[in-house]
């Protein structure tokens, strides 16, 4: 059975306890509601569970971003740093000079190759100069002419032959790249988060929804994969924000229950209300900043 007290409305009145059965429901305005055994409710969790609850929202943040990384990885494959050549450009100066994709690189102009950023290295440093490539295609050693066609890229010229590096498709390698992705997206929105509370960005630097509707809109532009990975930044974003110690945030929950855990017990919970629902407010304030910086940069 469930016991429910009635509080008296009067100070004198007697405090009554009330057996009832665990399904027991309301009825009011020809509505049902079931009455919450204290067992069911959030209050009567343990510190422990409570935190896990909370943590559990922005943690999938991060398992969605994890997955969605291992998708990519694992149709487009995972770039490996093998001398071999990966995909060839239609126009290139590799297809031109008979390059084929798997050809192993064995030396260049002489110099023994052992990996891909070798070959990378030799051909940014030779625009418009003859490469003697030996390789290796289907067991037979060949030996291809090639010129890498002069770029400037960021001021600077550089040698480019129209190759994409060899890359490998596998389960392994997947999540070993959606790990990578997932870390590597997770430490530079902590440092970029770092540097806007030590000053060294200014809130304009924020984008609010209308910033990320923009983006969002030229990246889904650029392809399906483009698009994928942006909802995976988006993700891990969305988790970090949450997880930051704010009031009416997840982060704001998580620091409540450690202040619980050092005091013993639970702060009062109109107290924590109060705190909360400031934190919203100035939440709310920021929000409606960021989205008037948004309006003006990209419409007035």
């Amino acid at each position: 059975d469930l016991i429910i007290k009635g509080f008296p409305d009067d100070e004198d009145e007697e405090l009554k306890t009330f057996a009832i059965n665990p399904e027991a429901v309301i009825v009011e305005n020809g509505v049902e509601s079931q009455i919450a055994p204290i067992n069911r409710q959030f209050g009567s969790k343990t510190l422990g569970q409570r935190t896990m609850a909370i943590f559990a929202g922005p943690m999938m943040n991060f398992v969605l971003a994890f997955i969605v990384f291992i998708i990519i990885a694992f149709i487009q494959g995972v770039p490996t740093n093998e001398p071999k050549l990966g995909e060839i450009t239609p126009e290139g100066a590799a297809m031109a000079a008979g390059l084929k994709k798997g050809d192993l690189i064995q030396t260049i102009n002489g110099s023994e190759i052992t990996s891909w950023s070798d070959v990378v290295e030799v051909i940014r440093k030779n625009p418009n100069e003859k490469l003697d490539f030996s390789i290796r295609r289907d067991n037979k050693d060949l030996d291809i002419t090639v010129t890498p066609i002069e770029k400037t890229v960021e001021g600077k010229k550089i040698g480019l032959i129209g190759v994409y590096s060899p890359v490998e498709k596998s389960p392994i390698q997947a999540v070993k790249a959606g790990f990578t992705e997932t870390y590597f997206w997770t430490k530079q929105i902590f440092v970029m988060v770092g540097k806007l509370v030590t000053g060294q960005f200014s809130i304009d630097a924020l984008s609010g929804p209308v910033g990320i509707y923009q983006a969002t809109d030229s990246v889904a532009k650029s392809g399906i994969y483009y698009l994928m990975k942006w909802a995976g930044i988006l993700s891990i974003n969305l988790g970090i924000m949450n997880l930051l110690p704010i009031p009416a945030l997840d982060g704001g929950r998580l620091m409540f229950f450690a202040v619980e855990a050092v005091r013993g017990k639970p702060i009062d919970r109109q107290k924590e209300g109060m705190v909360h629902f400031i934190g919203f407010a100035l939440l709310m304030l920021l929000m409606l900043v960021v989205t008037w910086n948004d309006i003006q940069r990209f419409f007035l």
